[in-house]
């Protein structure tokens, strides 16, 4: 019988978001040197929500005090540690490891300074709505759906509640805040699943902006506002 998603947020939430941060990435943590998606997950969590990492360092550190057998993994009852290019027999050691550099992190209060995004999961955790209208209505499929890049905005603001669209110009806006270089902006919106072109004449960083100021403009259509006093 598969666990509750209570009881499994319980035991394993946070487990499974650090382990998410790994997806993509080499688990080559070392005990003196965190790897780089340990490192992104720290710097994303810090600066967002500091209070779940002592979670993460006890769920991870129980986990690997009391692995599961494959019975308990067959009933659904344990957290499965999906392939992260380790043996199986490594493991083990490898969340004392992680679990010791979070208990550093806290105890020692060493926060990450803020930085650009630098993994796959890092991008999608500073910005998931950016991440969802860039993977969802910009495919390699949005040619054939609308005729144009505006058109697939549209269809975004008007498919989507509007405090979503005010959390999408948020993201965008600090996005271009960064003031990263062209490539750079152009590998953002790649890793936030973008797969077609900037319409023309526009750069990565000029759709950006254009973007911000059109999604803005649909301000409008959310209905009237307060009223006067």
């Amino acid at each position: 019988m598969s666990m509750k998603p209570l009881e499994f947020d319980r035991r394993y939430g946070e487990l499974d978001q650090v382990i998410s941060a790994y997806s993509g990435m080499p688990a080559d943590d070392e005990p003196d040197k965190p790897s780089e998606a340990l490192q992104a997950y720290l710097r994303h969590t810090w600066h967002t929500r500091p209070w779940a990492l002592a979670s993460a360092e006890h769920q991870i550190r129980e986990y690997a005090r009391n692995p599961p057998g494959r019975l308990r993994l067959s009933l659904g009852e344990f957290y499965p540690v999906p392939d992260i290019g380790l043996a199986e027999p490594a493991i083990q050691d490898w969340l004392f490891v992680v679990a010791d550099h979070l208990k550093r992190s806290i105890e020692q209060g060493e926060v990450p300074p803020p930085s650009t995004p630098r993994t796959h999961w890092e991008w999608h955790a500073r910005f998931p709505e950016l991440g969802q209208l860039l993977g969802g209505w910009f495919s390699q499929d949005m040619p054939d759906e609308f005729p144009d890049h505006d058109a697939a905005v549209r269809d975004y603001t008007a498919t989507t509640d509007p405090q979503l669209v005010v959390r999408l110009m948020g993201e965008l806006h600090e996005l271009l805040a960064l003031a990263l270089e062209e490539s750079d902006y152009a590998l953002a919106v790649a890793e936030l699943g973008m797969e077609v072109d900037p319409p023309r004449p526009y750069s990565p960083s000029g759709w950006l902006a254009h973007l911000a100021d059109g999604v803005g403009g649909f301000k409008a259509d959310y209905g009237p506002g307060p009223a006067a006093d």
